[in-house]
């Protein structure tokens, strides 16, 4: 039997401040890669944090938060997911990161997974942002249903209620996927059942049932420091909360394989996860495979990459010579 340590991670980031962010998830890269882990797990926009104030504040208030935000979110090519990158080779680990992207002039709900050598091998944004994130961040597309072969297997991402889309969570499935990883913000902050740590942690549970992989839950970690971020401004007031870390990891026949922390404690969760245990439990239910009806039901993915504009030619403006020394007025 060979098996891997995998971790995930439960922590509060650095709330709006990329770069403080970046230094804590290197420790943490660090700290599990000190622990034999082989992959870490970060919760959904980790960098630079969930946007809570979307939850607290009317659309004219929020403004000035959207402006920080905006300014602390993470472009793939910028020195801040260099370092990272980096912290992943030198730290012989995979990485799966969840951050807001910065591309152009629009925000995604991005994840990426680096591997150990420092290879950006799987890069996808949110098809759908959920609910009130849809005023913050632009949606993804099918090229974003992705899996990656890794030194220790097949690795998938989701983001948040994507968990909960069962043609999303198919398309993985068919894929091949051995280890999803299910990024999550804070739980328990909203009210409610939908994202309640319990019933969320339920969903993840049977996801790896369903999927017949492993599962790491990752999520964000809310302290009484984040009440006082998101009421700094003129007007602003978040509920004192605390809390809403569940991170869990899920063997393929739902069985908690890891620790559990609580629900306000910063940490990270181990498992030492062995891939037979898919066999087994495709011996008793592969969905996609010898229990499932392709003659009845058939899955229609479009993966191509839909970009705004689609340019007919490569010409994309007309040209003329510039003025010559000797050019004058003719009257």
């Amino acid at each position: 039997m060979t098996t891997t340590r995998v971790a995930s991670v439960q922590a509060e980031p650095a709330w709006l401040d990329l770069p403080a962010t970046t230094d804590k998830t290197i420790d943490l890269i660090r700290q599990a890669a000190h622990n034999d882990a082989r992959l870490i797990a970060f919760p959904e926009l980790w960098l630079p944090g969930y946007p809570i104030f979307l939850m607290s504040t009317t659309v004219s208030e929020e403004l000035p938060y959207v402006l920080r935000y905006r300014a602390a979110a993470l472009a793939v090519d910028s020195p801040e997911m260099m370092r990272l990158r980096l912290a992943a080779r030198e730290n012989d680990i995979i990485v799966a990161l969840g951050f807001a992207e910065r591309a152009e002039s629009s925000l995604y709900m991005s994840q990426c997974v680096i591997d150990e050598t420092g290879a950006i091998v799987l890069h996808r944004r949110k098809l759908k942002p959920t609910h009130v994130e849809r005023t913050l961040f632009g949606q993804g597309d099918g090229s974003d249903l992705q899996v990656t072969p890794t030194s220790i297997g097949r690795i998938g991402a989701l983001n948040c209620a994507e968990n909960m889309q069962p043609l999303t969570k198919f398309a993985l499935i068919a894929e091949d996927e051995q280890i999803r990883v299910s990024s999550w913000p804070p739980l328990d902050y909203y009210g409610g059942p939908f994202l309640s740590g319990e019933n969320i942690t339920a969903l993840n549970q049977a996801n790896a049932m369903e999927a017949s992989e492993f599962v790491l839950m990752s999520t964000q970690v809310v302290s009484e420091h984040a009440s006082r971020v998101f009421s700094s401004e003129p007007g602003t007031s978040a509920p004192p909360f605390t809390g809403g870390g569940y991170a869990r990891i899920f063997g393929p026949d739902s069985t908690l394989l890891s620790d559990v922390l609580p629900p306000e404690q910063e940490g990270i969760v181990y498992a030492d996860i062995d891939l037979t245990a898919i066999e087994i439990a495709n011996h008793y239910f592969d969905p996609v495979g010898h229990y499932s009806r392709p003659d009845i039901f058939e899955v229609t993915i479009d993966r191509r990459p839909k970009p705004a504009v689609h340019q007919i030619t490569s010409e994309t403006h007309r040209s003329y010579p510039p003025l010559a020394p000797e050019d004058t007025h003719h009257d």
